[in-house]
């Protein structure tokens, strides 16, 4: 059985209470000094002591798991080596502060951010001779990073909103085959909206309108069964909920209403991917298949991507699916979609890795692709990617093409059928990818886009590499 180490998180409890240690050894009926030994690690905390303290202060022996802090090391990473910090941290005191010391991590990330906010607001404002520019606006988060940062903080998983989701699903007894049919009855006898596919001109490109006065919605004859049933889905999500969606939406700091009103979109997109595919069902039906993703859309009647979205939020306490990361990439590299419940990272700074698989999955439209890669921290991931696109308007008009990518933590790969018959345990399979040229360690990797943060250049006038950007780290 795995030992519980826990001091820090039992310290913060005992120091909440503003009780000594001598009082709570007393409660917990052991000595001070073991008491002691436990805060700092010393010693685990064993069954009957686990019992006593989760009785004493009134929590879930849960509290006490070993939490998966790779995403916090690695935004704790990022920000200590940003060049006008540039602190010397080695990956064990990084540990040390993501497992000890979350809040601290947290509030240093948080402060970085907002240092960097400062910085471009500063930039923004001076042109570049130097001189003020009047009536200049300030550079101002985007507002789809800032909804990203919401999802990112909460694990992409709302359980307010998954909760109920499920709930309506059992109360209107949705099934395979029926849902369009039950969800459009369902707008028309609970909330007296017609749903129609009528009235949208497709070659604007729009794909719904909602008209609340006239109670219609609007959906493009264009949209497949499951893009129907969803954008229903996500409709009863902003008519039955919006209050609770509010309410949610205020709980972050948005900068704006542009902001808060894509937050209410992705939230009220939560909860039709929660109706569509009800936690319980979907998750038992995940682990029966392997996370095998088309079969997942046969059994649902729903597209890839949305079963992929749906896989990355099943993080429900005692309940929990493969912990994924999801990400959408277009050919250019643009990143138009990421969340993550595992501890993938997506930096910030410099575009992703073109040596992860996302990228290669153009090369092979709609065949699935499967990776283990590597992080610098040594840190090894599943990867699984392939294509998705959408044309409307017939032969010969533009349409999109993106690469979806799922993926998890290399111990939980054996979970998933797309693991069959590979050698999870040989490292050379890897392949070495970092969260991003501008922080990544790798100086020898061929596909250095940019130098490292932090490192200066190597140039020499008189010899040539093969590796781009060859760099020395900064003179003392």
């Amino acid at each position: 059985m795995e030992k519980t180490f826990a001091g820090a998180k039992l310290r913060h409890l005992r120091e909440s209470r503003q009780m000594s240690q001598a009082d709570l050894a007393r409660v917990l009926e052991i000595s001070p000094s073991y008491l002691n030994q436990i805060e700092h690690n010393a010693r685990p905390i064993t069954v009957p002591v686990l019992l006593r303290i989760t009785q004493a202060f009134g929590v879930d022996a849960e509290f006490f798991a070993s939490n998966d802090t790779a995403r916090l090391v690695a935004d704790v990473r990022e920000a200590l080596l940003d060049e006008s910090v540039d602190a010397d941290v080695s990956s064990g005191e990084l540990n040390d502060l993501a497992t000890n010391l979350p809040n601290v991590a947290a509030a240093l990330i948080k402060l970085h951010r907002r240092y960097r906010d400062s910085v471009e607001n500063t930039a923004a404002l001076v042109t570049e001779d130097g001189r003020g520019t009047h009536g200049s606006m300030a550079a101002a988060p985007l507002p789809h990073e800032e909804v990203r940062d919401f999802f990112y903080e909460r694990e992409n998983y709302v359980a307010e909103l998954d909760e109920r989701a499920e709930r309506m699903s059992l109360d209107m007894n949705l099934r395979r085959g029926d849902l369009r049919n039950a969800l459009r009855s369902k707008l028309a006898d609970v909330y007296g909206v017609i749903a129609t596919t009528e009235g949208i001109d497709e070659s604007t490109g729009e794909q719904h309108r909602y008209e609340p006065d006239a109670k219609v919605l609007r959906m493009a004859p264009s949209l497949r069964v499951g893009q129907q049933a969803f954008r229903m889905a996500s409709q009863i999500a902003l008519l039955e909920y919006s209050e609770l969606i509010n309410e949610l939406a205020d709980s972050w700091a948005f900068s704006g209403p542009a902001a808060r009103s894509l937050a209410r979109v992705g939230l009220a997109n939560y909860f039709a991917g929660a109706l569509i595919l009800p936690y319980t069902a979907f998750h038992t039906t995940a682990e029966r298949y392997r996370y095998d993703i088309e079969r997942l859309c046969d059994h649902f009647g729903v597209g890839f991507e949305t079963v992929c979205h749906r896989l990355s939020t099943l993080q429900r306490p005692k309940q929990r699916g493969v912990p994924f990361s999801f990400v959408r990439v277009d050919r250019a590299g643009n990143m138009s979609k990421r969340q993550s419940a595992a501890g993938f990272h997506f930096s910030r700074v410099g575009g992703s890795c073109p040596l992860w698989n996302i990228y290669e999955a153009f090369a092979s439209p709609g065949k699935i692709l499967t990776q283990i890669a590597e992080m610098p921290d040594g840190k090894k991931y599943f990867w699984v990617a392939r294509t998705v696109s959408r044309n409307i308007g017939g032969y010969g008009k533009p349409g999109k093409i993106f690469t979806v990518g799922l993926g998890c933590e290399l111990r939980h790969a054996r979970r998933l059928v797309y693991s069959t018959g590979l050698d999870l345990d040989d490292s050379s399979a890897a392949t070495p990818i970092g969260m991003g040229c501008k922080v990544c360690e790798r100086q020898a990797c061929p596909q250095r886009a940019f130098p490292t943060i932090g490192k200066h250049l190597t140039v020499d006038e008189n010899t040539s590499t093969f590796v781009p950007y060859p760099a020395v780290p900064k003179d003392d």
